[in-house]
């Protein structure tokens, strides 16, 4: 009898009522970013991470996780607090003057790359008037909190939290039912501002250092680690101007130099990443191709790669995993998105078959699980976010 394809989402699920209400009865700590201990919130996770598990495998999802709904934010939005989570888990962060959204630019140059300021970014100033507009339905959302800046030496504090996150997903698995947990990366975690660490490679390293850590006890409980960086692709729409493609893949091959340092040692079949190209809704037409940034990114030594490839900028892109051949490695397990968060209507089960069947015809059904484009949770309401998932279940028994 044929396997069953295997099927996943990239994260962040929609927040339950009790949970957002949980979270807005949470107290600021004096800081002005972390939050006070607080065992009514902490029950409200556990309840709701074994519903959301239950609704997953309802679904026809075989490989569950915990809706992130154990990392927290300030604001109680329905949004997954897919970076600003970690604000909660790592020392050596202040609230400083510096503002993360302040429009300052910030100009390259051939052979110097840096990050301009996040609003920004060429994609925001090329439709501003649409981005400014809220009749047009897109923009980044409400941001959960102030970002902090790197003020000192980076370190893991979160142990309490990635032990809750630990328990109460084993907890809500079946015997032999698989489950993972998500962690921010080296790159992304660095894009706080610094005011530490002599270089900007330096800071990145010290993140990878503290944020092992959390990986590894993930790990040692036996759960995939998912590891989210969207900074792979996405730093390039935030760079003035856009730099050549060999200037970006330079600066993208130290970030995943971090993150294989982060993860030496640690089973490679409980390592997922997961790249996107920010997920905000917006037009998107300065994202990079996948082609110029696969060959950076399949040199992290994961055993699974989670990506977009359902919404309408990059689902042509599948074509690139052919084209490619033997560049990609013979044991990386494929997650593309299959589902996407950036539309409300629910893809048809037969389309969900058609897509998957596109990867599987590349690398064999034992290589791909059908996964979402990113997170769902924020990105469409809850009864959409369940249906697509529905969907996704049901497109993966129909691949032949």
């Amino acid at each position: 009898m044929t396997a069953p394809i295997q099927t996943t989402t990239a994260g962040s699920l929609p927040r339950t009522a009790a949970l957002l209400e949980a979270n807005r009865a949470r107290t600021l700590s004096d800081d002005g970013f972390t939050f006070q201990p607080s065992g009514e919130h902490e029950a409200a996770v556990a309840a709701a991470v074994a519903d959301v598990v239950a609704k997953q495998r309802e679904a026809g999802i075989t490989l569950v996780g915990d809706g992130e709904y154990g990392h927290t934010m300030r604001a109680a939005i329905d949004y997954g607090a897919w970076w600003t989570y970690s604000f909660q888990r790592y020392s050596g962060l202040e609230l400083t003057d510096t503002d993360f959204f302040t429009p300052t630019p910030v100009l390259s140059s051939p052979g110097d790359v840096r990050l301009t300021a996040f609003l920004d970014r060429r994609d925001f100033t090329a439709f501003a008037e649409a981005y400014a507009d809220p009749s047009a339905g897109i923009g980044t959302g409400e941001q959960a909190t102030a970002f902090p800046t790197t003020t000192s030496a980076i370190a893991f504090t979160g142990q309490e939290q990635v032990a809750a996150d630990i328990a109460n997903l084993k907890a809500a698995l079946q015997p032999g039912e698989q489950g993972f947990l998500t962690a921010i990366s080296p790159g992304s975690a660095a894009r706080v501002g610094n005011q530490h660490y002599a270089t900007d490679e330096e800071h990145i390293f010290a993140w990878a250092d503290a944020v092992r850590e959390e990986y590894t006890a993930i790990t040692d409980a036996g759960l995939v680690v998912q590891i989210d960086d969207p900074s792979l692709a996405e730093n390039f729409d935030q760079i003035r101007p856009e730099p050549s493609v060999e200037d970006y893949q330079r600066f993208t091959r130290i970030r995943i130099e971090a993150l294989n340092h982060a993860i030496r040692d640690l089973p490679k079949e409980l390592v997922r990443l997961h790249l996107c190209w920010g997920s905000w809704h917006g037009p998107h037409t300065t994202d990079i191709e996948l082609r110029h940034i696969l060959p950076v990114v399949l040199d992290a030594n994961v055993g699974s790669l989670s990506f977009e490839a359902a919404n309408v900028r990059h689902e042509h892109e599948w074509t690139v995993w052919g084209e490619l051949g033997d560049a990609v490695p013979d044991d990386l397990v494929l997650a593309p998105g299959i589902v996407s968060h950036a539309t409300n209507v629910v893809e048809h089960p037969d389309l969900v078959a058609q897509r998957i069947q596109r990867f599987v015809d590349v690398v064999g059904r034992d290589r791909v699980v059908a996964s979402t484009d990113c997170g769902l949770g924020g990105r469409v309401h809850q009864q959409i976010a369940w249906a697509k998932l529905a969907s996704l279940g049901e497109g993966a028994r129909r691949v032949r």
